[in-house]
């Protein structure tokens, strides 16, 4: 497998909560679903898909010339999204995948290209993704931050909303700030995945630490498979999950241009 030798998948879903139609929310004359196309485009895969489940969606990604998938529109997660996406395109079971979310118009392609990498140099990993340190206390006590431990060879032991791992010692008393060299790292959510995983993972169903937690990697973790994690080369922009957010980037790219 050659340096280009993977696919990009873009979950596009219609619905949201906090910005309805959110891909097709405008950021400087293009939709959002095109500002991260392209950025995944900058990457070195070799094909870049957009997945969604609406038309609309789908006659949008068509005007800009892209790769268009249209899928079920009652999946329970993006990667269920992903996973049909991958059946439909006809990618082997050893193929590697990278999701990258559809909000994230920043999002930048040395990432993209990071964890396909790392997946594809680990034989013994289903999964890749990456992280950074937290160097704050505040960062490590928030439950909207996931955190994540790993071993000595860079797979994840545990990925939590809650504060992993805890030095009990030094946190005995109010804990004022973090102890320096703590290994503590919050989860960046862009994932590899090898294509037979994405088939296991479907058929396994939801397991209870993923229901607990509400993270979807606990599930692969909990079936006994490896993730890689490793520190992100670059650190990435936040994403789009606001209308405050949407108001940053818009201005970020209109200025840009």
């Amino acid at each position: 497998m050659n340096s280009t030798d993977y696919t990009v998948i873009i979950p596009a879903r219609y619905a949201s909560s906090r910005l309805p139609a959110k891909p097709l929310a405008d950021i400087a004359g293009k939709p959002m679903v095109q500002r991260v196309y392209e950025q995944a485009c900058a990457s070195n895969a070799k094909r870049v898909v957009i997945a969604t489940d609406h038309p609309d969606i789908v006659a949008a990604v068509q005007k800009f010339g892209a790769e268009v998938c249209l899928t079920d529109a009652d999946h329970p997660s993006g990667t269920d999204r992903l996973q049909q996406a991958a059946s439909e395109l006809g990618l082997d079971d050893d193929a590697v995948v990278v999701n990258v979310q559809g909000d994230e118009p920043l999002i930048p392609p040395a990432l993209i290209d990071q964890v396909a990498h790392n997946l594809r140099n680990d034989r013994d990993a289903v999964m890749a993704t990456l992280c950074q340190p937290i160097t704050e206390l505040e960062m490590m006590l928030n439950p909207n931050v996931v955190k994540v431990v790993t071993d000595a060879k860079q797979h994840a032991l545990y990925f939590s909303r809650a504060a992993i791992p805890w030095p009990r010692d030094e946190f005995a008393g109010q804990p004022q700030n973090l102890p320096a060299g703590l290994p503590v790292a919050h989860h960046i959510g862009i994932y590899a995945y090898r294509v037979s995983l994405l088939n296991d993972f479907v058929s396994w169903g939801s397991c209870l630490l993923e229901r607990t937690e509400a993270l979807e990697q606990l599930r692969v973790l909990w079936h006994g498979k490896k993730i890689h994690v490793a520190q992100a080369l670059v650190t990435p922009p936040r994403g789009v999950d606001t209308k405050d957010d949407l108001l940053r980037v818009c201005q970020l790219l209109g200025e840009s241009n």
